[in-house]
C-alpha cells in the first residue's frame, strides 16, 4: 500500500503576498510564522537580495490538515484559462435553491476581498450548482 504524501498548491502570479492574503481570507487560513531570528515576514523579506524580495509568500491551514499554499512571482501575466483550479467547498450536501443561496452569499463576502463573479452553472442530470470566479489576479476557481 503507498502511503499519501503531503502536498502544496503553487500559483504563479504577479504579486505573492496579495494574492496569498487574499486566500487566507477565503479558505480561513493562516501566514505561517517567520524563519527563526525574524520577528516579521517583512524583516525577513529585507534581508533577502532585492531582486528576491517580495518573490514569494505562503499560507496554511491552522489545522494542518489542509495544503499548504505557495504562491510564487514570475515574469509573465495570466493568458489562458487555468489548467488546474480550486473548488471552494461551500454548498456540499445542499441541493437546489439552498445551494444557490450558499453559492451566492459566499460570492457576496468574497467580491469585496477583490474576487470576480464569474458563470452561474446551474444544476444538471449529473452536477449540482456551481458559481465560475476569478481570484485579485485572475486565476480561476469554483464555489462549489
Amino acid at each position: 500500500m503507498t502511503s499519501i504524501k503531503q502536498f502544496q498548491v503553487t500559483f504563479d502570479c504577479a504579486e505573492p503576498e496579495r494574492v496569498a492574503r487574499f486566500w487566507c481570507e477565503v479558505l480561513g487560513y493562516v501566514v505561517p510564522p517567520p524563519p527563526e531570528g525574524f520577528a516579521t515576514w517583512g524583516d525577513y523579506d529585507r534581508s533577502l537580495p532585492p531582486e528576491r524580495q517580495g518573490a514569494a509568500f505562503a499560507c496554511q491551514d491552522p489545522s494542518g490538515v489542509g495544503p499548504r499554499l505557495f504562491f510564487q512571482r514570475v515574469p509573465e501575466g495570466k493568458v489562458v484559462k487555468n489548467r488546474v483550479h480550486l473548488d471552494v467547498r461551500v454548498g456540499t450536501g445542499l441541493v437546489g435553491e439552498e445551494r444557490l443561496a450558499a453559492l451566492e452569499a459566499e460570492c457576496a463576502r468574497l467580491v469585496p476581498l477583490g474576487a470576480v463573479r464569474g458563470r452561474l452553472l446551474l444544476a444538471d442530470d449529473e452536477n449540482e450548482s456551481c458559481l465560475n470566479m476569478q481570484d485579485v489576479e485572475g486565476n480561476e476557481f469554483c464555489l462549489d
